[in-house]
């Protein structure tokens, strides 16, 4: 007698959403206001109006959020922008934190 067996496999995909990370730009009293912007429109890829808003948001609150990344992602844009902030002399700040 012949007997067949089914196997059963598990072709199934677990595939998830990578978490997601704020990155928070904090205020000075130094840093320029221009260069806040030039940072927003160049490494955070907002246009001149949003940027400009972000950066009058983060003067007046003392700080706000400018973007939502999975984690590498918003530590390689918070390296380049703290980057060019050293470069042009600036105290520049910003922080990475899990989004909720």
């Amino acid at each position: 007698m012949e007997t067949k067996e089914s196997v059963k496999e598990n072709t199934g995909i677990d595939i998830r959403e990578p978490r997601q990370y704020k990155v928070i730009m904090l205020n000075d009293d130094f840093t320029t206001m221009d260069f806040v912007v030039k940072i927003l429109t160049e490494i955070f890829n907002k246009d001149k109006l949003s940027a400009r808003a972000l950066m009058l948001l983060v003067h007046k609150k003392g700080s706000a959020s400018v973007g939502l990344y999975p984690y590498d992602i918003a530590m390689t844009k918070v390296d380049k922008a703290l980057s060019l902030a050293k470069k042009e002399g600036f105290p520049f700040r910003m922080r990475v934190e899990e989004a909720k």
